[in-house]
């Protein structure tokens, strides 16, 4: 297979809180009154930030139940990788939504024995910031960046919370926005397609969530202001059907 690189796509905007977005830092101390689930903050500014990593790692998990693949996994968690690829490469459709996944996402180390006979991953995801404008809104306004979510635990027979279970978890409220950027590398005719692809993973995050207690109401997220390569893209990826 011939590689070449022909372009690099870039696909920018905003993401928009629907919901308060919990993406754990971990707490190892105790504090008396404290939080018991804090979110990830930038070290520098102490400001909470999305990972790339959570972005990439859940559009790829949703592509993978998309395509079906998820359960032919041999290995590596439920992930598609070359063993998926070489057990389903006879099944036309499969293999070709398998080398999309693996090209776009890439393939673990302990998966490749002499590299990735598809080339190296295309898509990059850049951790996602808060936008300049609304956090110059959110000081002005006298809004706090993050808010604090009390939860417990409840005893279904008799109707009431169970000793001991109240926790407290920090998360970014709703309604904050964080600029968003993937570049996309275009080493093959087929890459233009798996862009495609990566795209409706886009549309499928929309529907689902990101960061912990999705199944709670966490982490719900909506794209805003999308460019592709400096052009316009909301209208195009608006249009685009999930499933």
């Amino acid at each position: 297979m011939e590689l070449k690189l022909k372009a690099i796509k870039k696909l920018e905007g905003k993401i928009v809180l629907k919901s308060g977005l919990h993406i754990g830092a971990g707490n190892d101390a105790m504090h008396i009154g404290g939080t018991d689930n804090p979110v990830l903050r930038h070290p520098h500014t102490y400001e909470p930030y999305i990972p790339g990593s959570s972005l990439k790692g859940k559009t790829r998990s949703l592509l993978e139940l998309a395509s079906g693949l998820a359960s032919h996994h041999q290995s590596n968690g439920g992930l598609v990788s070359l063993k998926t690829y070489e057990a389903v490469k006879d099944a036309k459709e499969q293999a070709l939504a398998a080398k999309a996944i693996l090209s776009t996402f890439g393939c673990s180390g302990s998966d490749q024995q002499e590299g990735s006979p598809f080339g190296p991953t295309r898509a990059s995801f850049s951790d996602c910031h808060l936008d300049d404008a609304w956090k110059k809104k959110a000081l002005e306004n006298g809004w706090s960046f993050t808010e604090e979510k009390s939860e417990t635990a409840i005893d279904r027979i008799a109707g009431t919370a169970k000793p001991g279970s109240l926790r407290i978890t920090e998360r970014i409220p709703a309604g904050a926005e964080f600029r968003f950027s993937i570049t996309f590398k275009i080493l093959t005719d087929e890459d233009e397609a798996f862009f495609e692809k990566l795209v409706t993973g886009l549309k499928l995050l929309e529907l689902d969530a990101i960061g912990g207690g999705g199944s709670r109401g966490y982490g719900r997220i909506r794209f805003a202001e999308l460019r592709l390569d400096g052009s316009d893209y909301m209208e195009k990826f608006d249009a685009i059907k999930a499933l």
